[in-house]
């Protein structure tokens, strides 16, 4: 059960963790994005220095070198807020109890963020480096995430009652981790330049089933990926219609609508041949899907408050 006052009073300070937490998660998300259309204009070097941008703090007023720059400051706007966050969370011992664990995981995100921020740079854009950067990018946005939920369950001060919804739980959590999976692959995908080892669809090169090597194996995993996942969130669709949180079954219900959009999104990138615009859009909806997959989650593991009739 999430640690509260004694008697469920609600926790001072809560509500405006919870505010800078979710305000820190959405310029987390920005970011996310902002390093897509970085990736997918090929602006990655265009500061082939880290911390500086040309030995310089304003950078050259060129296109991909503001692309760049600009990615480093959202970064750094984050980093200060993620730090607002630890600030206030270990200021007062309430919060500290309650949230302490969660922030520290967030900092420790956020430093090997950072690091990898600069090895991205100093590696030349080596692949592996660059997925891991996007990998522990979702990782962190979960944390900010996570934390704005538990502080918002705090400033609710109702220690309610457990749940038994085990059914949709584990379908969420499932769901959870095949989208960020996905993501991952869709990275791996962009930084091995495989997004048109296939120019057509739903075939490759006129095949329906192509053997599955080298660019073109990467990216029909990444396409058979998608089906899967499209299945399993139709599934965690139906099943978290028996959730007691109204807000958990609202989310579900949109999940197939919101895969339905990447596929979309994913099909014209190859047929348009990787616009950016609609790059980012694609990386858009899958990280927006992850995340609201990560806010079902936590909601639905969250106790149920007291005399609910939902």
């Amino acid at each position: 059960m999430t640690p509260r006052l004694e008697g469920g009073i609600p926790v001072p300070g809560a509500v405006s963790v919870a505010r800078l937490a979710r305000g820190t998660a959405l310029a987390a998300f920005g970011l996310i994005v902002l390093g897509a259309i970085v990736r997918a204009t090929g602006s990655g070097l265009a500061c082939p220095d880290w911390p500086l941008c040309h030995g310089r703090v304003i950078p050259p007023l060129q296109t991909q070198v503001l692309l760049e720059w600009g990615h480093r400051f959202v970064a750094l706007l984050v980093s200060l807020g993620t730090l607002a966050v630890a600030g206030f969370v270990f200021a007062r011992a309430p919060l500290r109890r309650a949230l302490g664990g969660l922030v520290a995981i967030a900092l420790v995100l956020l430093a090997m963020q950072i690091v990898l921020g600069a090895l991205t740079v100093w590696k030349l854009l080596q692949f592996g480096v660059v997925t891991w950067h996007l990998g522990n990018a979702l990782l962190f946005l979960a944390a900010l995430i996570a934390i704005a939920e538990r502080a918002a369950q705090l400033a609710e001060g109702d220690p309610g009652e457990s749940s038994a919804d085990w059914g949709p739980r584990i379908g969420l959590v499932a769901a959870t981790l095949a989208t960020l999976l996905q993501v991952l692959l869709g990275g791996l995908v962009s930084t091995q330049h495989a997004g048109l080892a296939c120019p057509d669809f739903p075939g490759c090169h006129g095949m329906l089933v192509p053997p599955l090597e080298g660019l073109v194996g990467l990216q029909m995993i990444h396409r058979y990926g998608a089906w899967l996942l499209t299945a399993l969130l139709v599934g965690v669709a139906f099943g978290a219609q028996d959730a007691h949180d109204p807000r958990v079954r609202a989310a579900a219900a949109v999940l197939p609508a919101l895969v339905g959009l990447q596929i979309i999104l994913g099909v014209f990138n190859v047929l348009l041949a990787i616009p950016v615009w609609i790059t980012a859009a694609h990386l858009a909806t899958g990280t927006l899907l992850y995340a609201l997959l990560v806010v079902a989650t936590l909601r639905a593991f969250a106790p149920r408050p007291s005399g609910e009739a939902t």
